[in-house]
């Protein structure tokens, strides 16, 4: 299973490093990496293998979204059917 993380806040030291990290600890891997600095603003997304993590779906995303809260920061994962199904709309 595929899935899709964003992440979008004021650009500093180490995000990519932190996200990394997370996804890292829960056997997660990184398939595709897509980041840019625009006037100050971070932006990313992330193609992530999500079939063999360690934890729950829920449980990885709930880590994103609170690492994100604490990093001012706006932190998202979908699974790769509920964006595309979104997106076909």
């Amino acid at each position: 299973m595929k899935s899709f993380i964003t992440v979008i806040g004021t650009d500093t030291v180490g995000i990519i490093a932190a996200i990394a990290n997370i996804l890292a600890e829960r056997e997660a891997n990184i398939l595709d990496i897509n980041q840019t600095v625009m006037d100050g603003v971070f932006t990313m997304i992330m193609m992530v293998e999500t079939s063999k993590i360690t934890c729950e779906f829920s449980e990885l995303s709930k880590t994103l979204d609170d690492y994100g809260k604490m990093a001012g920061l706006s932190v998202r994962i979908q699974r790769e059917d509920i964006f595309n199904s979104m997106h076909r709309i």
